[in-house]
């Protein structure tokens, strides 16, 4: 068994955004890819056959691209990008073995893994942040016409960039999301980003992970008409945004087939003090826009009725945070608001957005610890579909046009891959695999190729009257059985969320080294329904304690680990789960390495950017103190035995990095070996590849250092 080297780490790449051309027969797709010598992330556009006839063709690679949307016609692509040019190539999987063929040096690739995708979730890369002093290009939307061939042609040009755009039905027209300042605002905005001047604030919402310090500029509507590109976008003047995460959630701008433009705001009294989102609809020759939602949910993901009379959205409730969100019908005339899944108990999954074909909706659900696609009818008929997923493999993207006769879905495989596959709409439905499933990307062959992969196992134990499920992964020389194995117990973000079979880079680090990587499903996560999340809401260090620890013990009766090699791993609330478990069960890890989270729940409260959140699930500090004290894990620190590596992200305002500090220091207090790593320029994610990599090395050291097994053999020696 060779450990795979973590410099490979620049020849991953990872697909991100897809979209199916309206006659279904193209596919655009993004995919991430690292240029090593500039240590930065790129994201390029591609475009793609569904026959599978030919190997995916690069449109972009210098600057980054997201947001790829299909115009009308088929025949026009249009998509988001910060740049100023296109003219070199700095990455390619697609093109390495031809520029190695020219004698070329070619720069590997890189790839976000499990931990990593998570950890990034939620970055807003439309807003610059105050204070950055960043001149770089904002973004835009540009299209290229793949009929006429020729690089893309620039289409807006909006000194705070564009956020979010959707094609007219006719093909000549965008809407378009963007900040508009007012001259006072320009001036501050230019004080502060450009003379480092001071943040001046009285929003309540003062600050978001990944978009920075906030400000009281307004977003807009904007309609540009593509025929005249040398007239001015026209704003539509009640067409504005406003919300307590409307940096990270957009406007959402989705253009009617009957011509009205639907988009997502917060009107209300206290728009920072909340979460609501409410969809509204507007003409697109501007007047009064209409609120077509009753101002208790949070709505997003709006998709019209091809006939234009109902928009599907998704919803959940600000005020029941483990409620599932579900898909609403809304009308376009203002009237009813139904929820379509209310009868499902199951949410929709992160990421997950109606789309309709035929009348019905598809859309990607959490059920039973797995990503699978569900198709709603508009009398609330839910049916599972697309068995051929399987359950050892994740759906992470899916899309499909109305009308269309193809779907494409991104399938991620923990030994294999994540890969674009299309199926045959008709056969979405199908028992076992279809003759029309088939294969159109293989972006990390070289890599699996070169290095074995994790084999995944679904594992199942009891905990407090629970049968709860998790996922190991192993390397494929190793038979679990063989017994005392080291473990990694690699914990879940969220809460709400889950864990399913995937590729991982980390994962693969982690194996090819000897371990095995346990994820477990606790209460408190998702895919079970909201009985199963309502368990650790506004109760942290409870249940999933328990799931936790009942899990590794369930491992090591079969015989399957070493119970004095476990160690502890995870980002977010997978590192707040840590900062519990070496609390309350000190002899559970022989090391644990907990990442980017909170330890103490009342000083993160106003610190952090989720005072809606911690509000609604524990009400607030002042009135409900002791619900607080409850989960905060530092005030068991006078329990910690357990080395911890404690690692964070100075910009992180999701978790702060001083909530690491906290735990450190109490361990450090107590002459417990302690580690403190902070990147002093990252948010709540993992960012740059090299600091990506220094992550990973500096959890395999700190296992490696405390490992009982590598002690004893050095004691021996």
């Amino acid at each position: 068994m060779s450990e795979l080297p973590l410099d490979a780490y620049y020849d991953l790449t990872q697909i991100g955004e897809v979209a199916v051309s309206p006659a279904g027969d193209r596919v655009a797709f993004t995919a991430t890819e690292h240029d090593q010598a500039a240590d930065e992330a790129v994201s390029s556009l591609f475009v793609a056959p569904t026959d599978g006839s030919r190997e995916p063709h690069r449109l972009t690679s210098a600057s980054g691209a997201s947001a790829p949307t299909w115009g009308p016609d088929g025949d026009r692509l249009a998509f988001v990008a910060a740049r100023e040019r296109d003219a070199e190539r700095r990455v390619g999987w697609r093109d390495r073995d031809e520029d190695e063929a020219d004698g070329e040096e070619t720069e590997s690739e890189g790839d976000e893994g499990d931990d990593e995708a998570e950890a990034a979730e939620g970055e807003a890369a439309d807003d610059e942040p105050l204070g950055s002093g960043d001149e770089e290009p904002k973004p835009q939307v540009w299209v290229f016409d793949l009929a006429l061939g020729g690089d893309a042609r620039q289409v807006t040009e909006r000194d705070e960039g564009v956020a979010g755009f959707d094609w007219a039905p006719d093909g000549d027209r965008l809407v378009i999301e963007s900040r508009d300042p007012t001259d006072e605002e320009s001036e501050y905005l230019d004080q502060v980003r450009e003379e480092g001047g001071p943040i001046e604030t009285t929003r309540l919402q003062h600050k978001v992970n990944g978009a920075g310090w906030t400000d009281d500029v307004t977003r807009y509507l904007f309609v540009v008409d593509l025929d005249d590109p040398e007239s001015d976008p026209r704003r539509l003047d009640d067409a504005y945004g406003g919300g307590a995460f409307e940096d990270l959630a957009g406007m959402d701008p989705a253009w009617g087939p009957d011509g009205r433009i639907a988009f997502t705001s917060c009107r209300l009294d206290r728009p920072d003090d909340t979460t609501v989102r409410d969809l509204y609809a507007v003409s697109p020759d501007g007047g009064d826009a209409e609120r077509l939602t009753g101002g208790d949910l949070s709505h997003g993901a709006p998709a019209w009725r091809p006939d234009g009379d109902e928009i599907a959205t998704v919803a959940s409730d600000p005020d029941d945070p483990p409620a599932p969100a579900e898909v609403y019908l809304v009308s376009e005339s203002g009237g009813e608001v139904a929820s379509l899944t209310a009868d499902l108990d199951r949410t929709v999954a992160r990421g997950g957005e109606p789309m309709w074909v035929d009348g019905a909706i598809y859309v990607r659900i959490a059920d039973e610890s797995s990503t699978r696609l569900a198709r709603v009818e508009t009398d609330g008929t839910v049916e599972r579909a697309f068995e051929a997923q399987g359950r050892d493999r994740a759906m992470a993207g899916f899309d499909v046009a109305d009308g269309g006769s193809t779907a494409v879905t991104v399938l991620s495989e923990p030994e294999d891959g994540s890969d674009l596959y299309a199926v045959d709409v008709a056969d979405l439905d199908a028992t076992g695999e279809p003759e029309s499933f088939r294969r159109l990307t293989r972006v990390n062959e070289s890599l699996v190729d070169e290095f074995s992969m994790p084999t995944a196992e679904r594992v199942s134990w009891e905990s407090d009257g629970w049968t709860l499920d998790g996922v190991c992964y192993h390397d494929p020389e190793v038979d679990p059985a063989d017994g005392d194995h080291p473990l990694v117990v690699a914990i879940h973000g969220g809460p709400m969320s889950y864990d399913e079979p995937v590729f991982s880079f980390g994962h693969a680090a982690l194996t090819s080294r000897g371990y095995l990587v346990f994820r477990p499903n606790y209460r408190g996560g998702t895919s079970r329904g909201r009985e199963f999340t309502a368990e650790l809401t506004g109760k942290w260090g409870t249940a999933e304690v328990d799931d936790i620890a009942a899990g590794v013990e369930s491992l090591a009766d079969r015989g399957w680990v070493d119970p004095d090699r476990v160690f502890g791993h995870g980002f977010s609330y997978g590192g707040i789960a840590q900062g519990f478990l070496v609390t309350q069960e000190p002899d559970l890890f022989a090391a644990a390495a907990p990442e980017h989270g909170i330890y103490d729940l009342r000083s993160a409260f106003g610190t952090d950017d989720t005072h809606v959140w911690l509000e609604a699930e524990f009400g607030l500090p002042w009135e409900n103190p002791e619900a607080y004290d409850a989960s905060t894990a530092v005030l068991d620190a006078g329990n910690i035995e357990t080395p911890l590596l404690v690692m964070a992200g100075g910009e992180d305002w999701r978790c702060p990095s001083s909530q690491s500090e906290q735990l450190y220091v109490a361990a450090r207090k107590q002459g417990v070996d302690a580690e403190l790593v902070v990147y002093p320029d990252e948010h709540h994610n993992i960012g740059d590849p090299d600091r990506a990599i220094h992550r990973l090395e500096k959890i395999l050291d700190w296992y490696e250092t405390h490992d009982p097994a590598v002690e004893a053999e050095a004691d021996e020696e």
